[in-house]
């Protein structure tokens, strides 16, 4: 039996034998439910008032307070809201927070990234962790790739803007989401939930949960996504970009009036293509693709429009993308004479393979067999809290400890046609006249054209007949008759002349590195302190401090098998005197082609064993001043110090190459420095009425030693930033008129920047100094507006319409334009429009519903690329189009 049949067996055996105790008990539990976590449930203060938009209570301070009530910037999404936005993963919570955006690159499991304010750390490595920390029922989720998951029913989101050092820990020097699922209930409830839409989409969700005594409670979730692709291959027709999850999920809560404690397991589950890139700009190098693709009856880049979305892919190579991710965490709150003891205990571990066309061509040039990745996490968070001082103090204490263990095996190969690409490559640039850096005749190294003997070579050279049609010299041969010293020592050596009039070697279709292994062990622990002092009832100070230390450990074993690489590490003679004859004929061409036949990704002079350990700790911090000016107005002044260990780049080009005139490759090549950020805000926080809320916060965050991952011309490689600047203005509002008209507005400003004082000579930042940071509007614009009207005493018709406006954007795709400041992928500055359109019961129980995303099909890019040995070709990875369907849910 598979997996998926023992999970889905072992709920409905657990729901037939729980319902017996959930019909015959209906005691009301939400006060036991909310207490699980120490805060009180969204219903519970949406029942106070109508204006219950504006009251959501939040713990992002780890205690029970409203958004206007807290000095910091986080903006709270209510469970209505995220169910009328079609919110089903984290990436769908940036049309709804403007400071908050998402992309996805190579991967969804593992390219996946978070912005908050301009800042992140991305890239395609599991080497990178986030600078958003996601936190789901208190539990850190170690990368973002993990954290995009199919979230169940849930209670309400929290996007904290800002380093959040202290209570929040590692990972957080950008920003934390901090996401409430729904929890066990004592009165028994359930839902089903189907969705059937355009691209063949089906969904279906459900849940249920109710007592089984009077002081337990169950809840299990469940649910399945399924889409067809929407990037078409134009050499096969196929569908990538396509959907297809599933997830389970139990929870139990025990509540004893003074202790609770709430236990969850889940597991999740994907079989995906994604994800698919599209050529936007092509360099010189798409001739030659284009030429090797239409001999063999293939497309080698599609050149429609990049709206078309549509991508040449080889045959036989995918981006098969499977996923498997479980867990189990456990919360205990306690008393301990007036104090409140929190416990969080939780284990995960997630499994990623892929596999990918990494040409993103219709060449077989290099692809991806078996990219495996594997997270273990353990994670213990310790935390009392209590007051003194008759209520003037409120003090918490904590301690956190993470173990981890980080896992890759990697394994890229070269294809069928990768030696006839070098050869019509560099044979090309070779043809060019001497004036534009060639020798003005065609040639090959590896010998994928018919080659002419010698004497006939040299009798053309003499004047004599032309070599045979379709024959190709060899760059050896020539360099023979470029050089009368080196002819003359070939003709008196005949193993040399005949060296010099063989094909080097190629590599075979399969060969490149043969399961590269890395493994980075991690353990972390932390102290932390967080005091608010209430001077007087309208003043107040919040101190708090964090110690945090990290050990991390590195091994590598590297196991590469590639034939063309022996050119450079042969110490024949023969093989000697042939490089140091073409690195004197032309640097640039030895070096090109040793990047192209002996890319550092799969270079032979790795292979080995490597170890190396790292270890830092770094103090955080938070300082603020908070003043009520009135019951309805709170203003706040702010300082908080955020910090990112550093880590290892798992990628073994980042090796310093021998070859290249570099030292040889050590443990400590794939090292990178940790990142700290200083970040000063004022707030102002208004409650004009209780159903107009308007707040506004500025800020300016200095980051050294940023994290990047930037793109060197052939391999991605890790940058620390000495100093990155993001400064600007946020406003939020929500008004709410009457019950059923709600309305949220955002605004945000965000200049985030490389500081004018880094000079990034020589690196692939180089010409960057001062401009914005790449992926990042100035200008964010978000509303959401939804409409409630009485269509009878228990119906309510349904009208939501929710948009995200970005300005203008560069996309990742080289360095600017000097004139423009454009990059060569950007977007202009465009609208994403969602609406639904339905009736409800009151209770929002029973709905019928039609949906449509991306109502104008609006096409924009998510990020782009360089890509790799293609200089001066750029592919983008489209947004979603329009999609559209219909939904039904019944629950009781």
């Amino acid at each position: 039996m598979s997996m998926k049949a023992r999970l889905l067996a072992a709920s409905a055996i657990a729901l037939l034998s729980a319902a017996p105790a959930l019909a015959q008990t209906t005691q009301s539990g939400d006060q036991a439910a909310s207490d699980a976590t120490g805060a009180a449930s969204v219903d519970q203060v949406q029942a106070d008032d109508y204006s219950s938009a504006n009251d959501i209570v939040i713990t992002a301070t780890r205690r029970n307070e409203t958004v206007q009530d807290v000095p910091i910037a986080v903006t709270a999404v209510g469970s209505e809201l995220l169910d009328n936005a079609g919110v089903v993963d984290i990436r769908g919570l940036e049309q709804l927070a403007p400071s908050l955006q998402t992309s996805t690159g190579q991967s969804s499991a593992t390219g996946t990234t978070i912005y908050i304010r301009g800042i992140t750390t991305g890239g395609d490595n599991p080497g990178f962790e986030p600078a958003v920390g996601v936190f789901i029922d208190g539990v850190f989720r170690a990368r973002a790739g993990i954290a995009v998951a199919e979230l169940p029913e849930l209670e309400r989101v929290e996007i904290l803007r800002g380093p959040q050092g202290t209570l929040f820990g590692r990972n957080t020097s950008a920003g934390a989401l901090s996401i409430f699922t729904a929890q066990p209930q004592f009165d028994l409830k359930g839902y089903v939930e189907g969705v059937y839409g355009n691209y063949d989409a089906v969904e279906l969700r459900g849940g249920l949960t109710g007592p089984v005594s009077d002081k337990i409670a169950l809840r299990l979730d469940g649910g399945y996504r399924k889409r067809d692709g929407f990037i078409r291959d134009a050499n096969s027709d196929r569908a990538i970009n396509d959907v297809d999850r599933w997830y389970a999920r139990g929870q139990a809560l025990f509540d004893g009036g003074a202790t609770t404690f709430r236990l969850i397991g889940d597991y999740y589950e994907t079989d995906e293509n994604c994800c698919g890139a599209i050529s936007v700009v092509r360099g010189p190098t798409a001739a030659a693709i284009q030429g090797i693709a239409a001999a063999r009856g293939r497309v080698g880049l599609y050149t429609g429009a990049p709206s078309d979305r549509i991508q040449a892919i080889s045959p036989n190579r995918d981006y098969s993308e499977r996923v498997r991710d479980w867990g189990v965490s456990g919360e205990l709150n306690t008393e301990i004479g007036d104090a409140k003891f929190t416990s969080i205990t939780a284990y995960r571990q997630w499994r990623a393979l892929r596999n990918q066309d990494i040409d993103f061509s219709g060449i077989d040039r290099a692809y991806r067999e078996g990219y495996r990745t594997q997270l273990k996490d353990f994670t213990q968070e310790l935390r009392l809290q209590g007051s003194a001082f008759e209520g003037k103090l409120d003090w918490l204490i904590g301690g956190f400890y993470l173990n981890e263990s980080n896992r890759l095996r990697d394994t890229v190969r070269v294809g069928d046609d990768a030696n006839l690409f070098v050869d019509t490559l560099l044979g090309g640039a070779l043809a060019a006249p001497p004036s534009a850096g060639g020798i003005g005749r065609r040639a090959q190294f590896f010998g994928t054209s018919p080659i002419p003997t010698f004497a006939q070579l040299a009798g053309s050279f003499q004047g004599g007949p032309p070599i045979p049609a379709g024959s190709v010299p060899l760059f050896s041969q020539l360099l023979l008759l470029q050089s009368p010293q080196l002819l003359a020592a070939a003709q008196a050596n005949p193993a040399l002349l005949a060296y010099f009039n063989t094909p080097l070697t190629g590599n075979a279709s399969g060969q490149g590195n043969n399961d590269d292994n890395f493994e980075v062990k991690t353990n972390a622990f932390a102290v932390f302190t967080h005091n608010i002092i209430n001077v007087t009832d309208k003043l107040s100070l919040t101190l708090g401090a964090r110690y945090n230390y990290e050990k991390k450990e590195l091994t590598a074993s590297i196991n590469n098998n590639i034939a063309a690489c022996g050119l450079y590490s042969s110490s024949d003679p023969r093989a000697v005197t042939l490089r140091n004859a073409i690195r004197q004929s032309s640097p640039t061409l030895f070096t090109n082609l040793f990047l192209l036949s002996c890319n550092p990704a799969v270079n032979p002079e790795f292979n080995g064993n490597y170890a190396d350990d790292r270890s830092e700790s770094r103090v955080t911090g938070t300082a603020k001043i908070a003043y009520k000016f009135s019951r309805d107005t709170l203003g706040y002044a702010s300082y908080d110090r955020g910090y990112k260990s550093g880590g290892y780049n798992l990628d073994q080009a980042t090796f310093d190459s021998v070859t290249l005139g570099g030292n040889g490759a050590q443990g400590s090549d794939l090292a990178f420095g940790g990142e700290t950020v200083d970040a000063f805000e004022i707030g102002l926080k208004t409650s004009i009425t209780r159903q107009f809320t308007f707040n506004v916060a500025a800020f300016y965050q200095k980051f050294y030693d940023l994290q990047s991952l930037v793109f060197a011309g052939n391999n991605f490689v890790v940058q620390n930033v000495p100093e990155t600047i993001s400064k600007g203005v946020e406003l939020e509002s929500i008004i709410q008129p009457v019950r059923e008209l709600t309305m949220r507005l955002g605004y945000s400003y965000i200049d985030a920047a490389y500081a004018d004082s880094n000079d990034f000579t020589g690196t692939p930042l180089q010409g960057q100094e001062g401009l914005q940071v790449q992926n990042q509007p100035r200008h964010t614009v978000s509303i959401a507006t939804t409409w409630t009207p009485k269509l009878t005493e228990r119906l309510n018709a349904l009208f939501h319409v929710d948009m995200r406006y970005n300005s203008e954007v560069s996309i990742p795709s080289g360095p600017p334009d000097p004139i423009t400041g454009r990059t060569a992928l950007y977007n202009q500055g465009y609208p994403l429009i969602s609406a639904r359109a339905g009736i409800q019961t009151d209770d929002r129980s029973k709905s019928v519903e039609v949906f449509v995303e991306n109502l104008t099909n609006q096409f924009y890019y998510i990020t782009g690329f360089a890509v790799p040995e293609q200089t001066g070709t750029y592919a983008g990875y489209p947004g979603f189009p329009r999609f559209y369907g219909v939904r039904a849910r019944f629950g009781f």
